[in-house]
């Protein structure tokens, strides 16, 4: 008896099921950590963007900076207001994607080297994050809230992809 050969292209896919459902998983959760820290990364953002925004020895900063580089002391006051969020979500995200998403992976420990790793892949995140917010406030004059929801978008696919693939990958036996 003569078998369909669209059932043998299928045969695969459902072969692969069970060991894409721990990666859907690991997504989803993933996911559900990064609305926690989107909200820490947005709620910092704002005040540190406040803050700086009112300080004047923070706006004279940028505004020397600005004339290095060229690029207006509201760029610069963005990237610093950024950085500052991302680097207290970042450190978020590494304790609870290590005790949580990662477990099996991390042995739920948390370790300076592989925090420095996540952090180091994290910075491909931050790039992709401040490209598309800087993109999205000041080149197609987006609202700065909705600038920061597409930037914040970006990072996540980079994040996640970088972090199941190389810094949390599973490594051989020595």
């Amino acid at each position: 008896m003569a078998t369909d050969p669209r059932c043998d292209s299928a045969r695969p896919g459902l072969a692969d099921a069970p060991r894409q459902r721990p990666l859907r998983r690991k997504a989803v959760t993933f996911a559900l950590i990064g609305v926690v820290n989107t909200a820490v990364d947005y709620v910092v953002f704002l005040l540190a963007r406040a803050a700086f925004e009112r300080s004047a020895a923070a706006l004279l900063l940028f505004n020397a900076l600005a004339e290095n580089c060229h690029c207006g002391g509201t760029t610069v006051l963005l990237i610093a207001a950024n950085i500052t969020s991302w680097t207290v979500a970042v450190s978020g995200s590494y304790l609870m994607n290590s005790s949580i998403t990662f477990a099996a992976e991390s042995g739920k420990k948390l370790r300076w080297g592989h925090y420095a790793a996540f952090v180091a892949s994290g910075i491909a995140g931050l790039i992709a994050n401040t490209a598309i917010l800087l993109v999205a406030a000041q080149i197609l004059s987006l609202p700065i809230w909705l600038a920061k929801a597409l930037a914040v978008l970006a990072s996540f696919v980079v994040n996640f992809s970088l972090s199941h693939f190389v810094v949390f990958r599973v490594r051989a036996e020595p």
